[in-house]
């Protein structure tokens, strides 16, 4: 009997749900952080590092795939 889902196809899955979520939090915080850019400059480091956090989650993730 053969499973349901293949390896790679739960990989595949795993990455592309990792990747949704990862979407759907980068469009809030980048919501919030153009509007705290908007109201102080002094914002806009700390504003790109919340920004850019999410997507290191999605690239551990998919280093995982080859490393696994």
């Amino acid at each position: 009997m053969s499973p349901a889902i293949t390896a790679t196809g739960a990989a595949a899955l795993a990455v592309g749900l990792g990747a949704l979520g990862t979407g759907i939090a980068q469009r809030s915080i980048g919501a919030a952080a153009v509007g705290a850019v908007a109201e102080d400059d002094d914002m806009f480091v700390p504003a790109l590092i919340f920004t850019a956090l999410p997507e290191t989650l999605i690239i551990i993730a998919f280093v995982t795939i080859f490393l696994a």
